[in-house]
């Protein structure tokens, strides 16, 4: 049995800035590329939308003036509106749909931890608070990972169209057409063919990584199965 001190030393370690940053890692990365990244679609936007300023004869824009525009608005959240509709999707459709073989599936034949009722759980002090409390508020619980989604999708969905519509009546005005609402703007070919473009690719995506998984192997991926294990196995 651990001595006191070494459970002592051992806590304390879990509580240094090191193993902070471990323990969080993936989710740090991500969020670091995303910054990255996103400052080189401003900084590289910026300086494409102040050339076609300059090729139709008006003046260059500054970062903070492009971030105002509706082409920001536009690139920006038709790309969110897909990332977010693909995880959404993604999480609803694997509550019903399966794929024998695929680590991305839940598991057939038997039942899955994720399919337990709450209700039935044994309740301790780190139980999330919505299962204790239990009613309404668990059953909005029970879901809340895809409602999440639905949000920032509908979110992404509205910005996007209220930007596409900006963006496109500055084009209507510059050839002396009249400017569009965003209602209007929405039914536009333009507004879903922007967004059809942006879906498609991202549900192949999804498609290429759940058929994949059948046959491929990422070893210490929890994406993918044990490399030895067999094709005909499903789930993690």
């Amino acid at each position: 049995m651990a001595s006191a001190g070494s459970r002592h030393r051992s806590n304390s370690q879990l509580r240094t800035p090191g193993s902070w940053v471990k323990g969080h890692g993936l989710l740090l990365a991500n969020v670091g590329l995303f910054v990255v990244f996103f400052g080189g679609m401003i900084f590289s936007g910026t300086a494409d939308y102040s050339a076609d300023q300059l090729a139709h004869g008006e003046s260059a824009v500054t970062v903070l003036g492009y971030v105002g525009t509706g082409a920001f608005l536009e690139a920006t959240f038709e790309n969110w509106e897909s990332e977010f509709l693909q995880m959404g999707m993604y999480v609803i459709l694997t509550v019903f749909l399966f794929q024998k073989g695929s680590s991305e599936s839940k598991p057939l034949g038997r039942e899955a931890p994720q399919d337990a009722d709450p209700r039935d759980a044994t309740l301790k002090p780190a139980t999330p608070w919505p299962v204790r409390r239990g009613g309404w508020v668990l059953k909005l619980y029970e879901h809340s990972l895809s409602i999440m989604f639905l949000l920032f999708f509908l979110a992404s969905f509205a910005l996007h169209a209220i930007g596409g519509a900006e963006e496109y009546s500055s084009e209507q005005r510059s050839h002396g057409q009249a400017p569009v609402t965003v209602l209007e703007y929405l039914a536009t070919s333009r507004f879903w063919f922007e967004s059809f473009q942006n879906w498609q690719s991202e549900f192949l995506a999804v498609a290429v990584l759940v058929g994949a998984s059948v046959y491929l192997r990422e070893r210490g991926s929890p994406e993918s199965k044990p490399v030895a294990e067999p094709h005909y196995e499903t789930g993690a």
